[in-house]
């Protein structure tokens, strides 16, 4: 039997041939990593500034999460719900114990995680508001690309080619407190709310309308869910976003992170809002032994390490690199967000551009739209990666600028 060395070219052409075309991918064969680095398929290293989507909290192949699957898949990879498995109970009681008394129902993504909030806020809503089941949701929300998650976020560009929405989600903007108000007195039973909006662009939700929409919940006898998929387990430098709001929410999901690399998805439930029974919802492969013994892995090693303080150290020295740029004349107008979970908004629509050129210079960043770059690296980036790849990623805005026809600043 012959084998064929793998080349990007190969992999072009087998995509072409096996896979659908939903995703547009970078033109770079990832072969293998090890903690803020990765490697092609022709030996080239990047820093990685994208782990993954914000998965990739302890780096690439992380020894604790190698560890959790080695250990486990030896002992017990597989059973279904039906059965107790120790380390499903260890990582809820990890969870709970990060966030706020609760109870977990585990499931495989963030999609899955939010599907399952909308279906709590719906039963919960037949048992207190008469059936009603109306969901606040926020302009410029994402929440999954479930017909349901779609609904929640509401943007055409996702939704169009799959209409009708599901029905029940009504959006406001950010700041728009009257307007949740209104809903919530009208037939609202939710606000669904991400405390940063990361697909948006890493915009925050300021800290005082988190404790206002939490008041209006309050207030209107409504649950308020909050979307921690992208922006929790330690990014923003807490364990959860809406903690730096001082609040609790009663509803909260979870995924991304919390495998460091292994798909798992979680939703905790406050008291008032547990109101799921058996038979009410279910998933096959959530809660696995595998997937929640390395959650529970990363969750331990995340406190172990101190990487909610690292988040916010290496957050602000990468921060301060990038506002350099701007000082050195590159096209750097604003950087937002907390922790690691930092976009930066550039001057000019070169974020496609920026994102080409840091392939070729060892950097790999996200684009979200035309002029917004996402940067989510690995909680576990040291200071000296974080200097470097700020000095990639200027190098590779010069390029942009310069490939868009202005006068490229001295490096």
């Amino acid at each position: 039997m012959t084998t064929t060395a793998p080349t990007l070219a190969r992999a072009q052409d087998q995509e072409a041939r096996y896979l659908m075309s939903t995703y547009r991918r970078q033109p770079v064969l990832l072969a293998h990593g090890s903690g803020t680095r990765v490697w092609d398929s022709e030996g080239r290293e990047y820093l990685d500034l994208v782990a993954g989507i914000a998965v990739n909290v302890l780096g690439h192949c992380a020894a604790p999460v190698r560890a959790a699957l080695e250990a486990q898949a030896a002992t017990l990879v597989h059973v279904s719900n039906l059965y107790h498995s120790e380390p499903m109970l260890e990582a809820a009681r990890l969870l709970v114990e990060s966030a706020f008394p609760a109870r977990v129902f585990f499931c495989n993504s963030g999609a899955e995680a939010n599907e399952a909030a909308i279906k709590i806020a719906r039963k919960w809503g037949q048992r207190h508001r008469d059936g009603a089941y109306g969901i606040v949701c926020l302009v410029d929300a994402f929440h999954g690309r479930t017909i349901a998650t779609l609904s929640a976020t509401g943007n055409e560009h996702y939704l169009a080619p799959f209409t009708p929405a599901l029905g029940g989600f009504d959006h406001v903007a950010p700041d728009d407190l009257a307007g949740v108000a209104a809903r919530l007195r009208d037939s609202a039973v939710a606000v669904f709310v991400e405390p940063v909006q990361g697909e948006s662009g890493v915009h925050v939700i300021d800290d005082a309308t988190l404790r206002a929409l939490r008041s209006l919940c309050d207030e209107n006898g409504a649950l308020l869910i909050v979307d921690e998929v992208q922006s929790g387990m330690g990014r923003t430098g807490r364990w959860w976003a809406h903690q730096h709001a001082g609040i609790t929410p009663d509803v909260m999901t979870v995924a991304k992170g919390l495998g460091g690399g292994v798909a798992i998805g979680a939703v905790l439930a406050a008291p008032g809002a547990d109101v799921l029974e058996p038979g009410d919802h279910g998933s096959t492969f959530g809660g696995s032994p595998l997937a929640t013994a390395v959650a529970a892995a990363v969750l331990r090693t995340i406190e172990a390490q101190g990487l909610l303080a690292r988040a916010v150290s290496a957050g602000a020295r990468l921060r301060a690199g990038l506002l350099g740029l701007a000082e050195r004349g590159l096209p750097v107008a604003a950087v937002r967000g907390r922790g690691l979970m930092l976009g930066v908004a550039l001057s000019a629509d070169l974020a496609a551009e920026t994102v080409a050129a840091g392939l070729r210079h060892g950097v790999i960043v996200n684009a979200i739209g035309t002029r917004t770059l996402r940067l989510v690296p690995p909680l576990t980036i040291t200071d000296e990666e974080v200097d470097e790849a700020v000095r990639r990623l200027g190098r590779a805005l010069g390029d942009a600028v310069a490939g868009a026809g202005a006068e490229a600043p001295a490096s």
